[in-house]
């Protein structure tokens, strides 16, 4: 493939990676501090810290508790923690997430 090609294709690809947003995520997630900690940053080991991991990763784990795709750990309450949400709400949140310094 030319190089001019996977330039393209990927700049196509990136919108998709960047449609939410970040100020209207950081208002959504007050309910996520409790866990993860203000600033994506736990003080409690047993949750991850969430500042500076990858929106599309984000997103796709939020997507996957959603749906009941992941299990054990805490995947129970996470899984009615995102009950309610939106894909436009994971896609803010995600992106806020991944918008704080780790």
């Amino acid at each position: 493939m030319k190089h001019w090609m996977a330039a393209a294709l990927l700049a196509a690809a990136l919108p998709a990676f960047a449609d939410g947003d970040v100020n209207a995520g950081a208002q959504k997630a007050a309910t996520c501090l409790a866990c993860h900690g203000a600033e994506g940053k736990s003080a409690v080991p047993l949750y991850p810290n969430l500042a500076g991991q990858h929106a599309p990763y984000l997103l796709h784990s939020l997507q996957a508790y959603k749906k009941g795709e992941r299990s054990g750990g805490q995947a129970e309450v996470m899984k009615a923690f995102v009950a309610g949400l939106s894909d436009q709400d994971m896609e803010d949140l995600s992106a806020y997430y991944s918008s704080l310094k780790p």
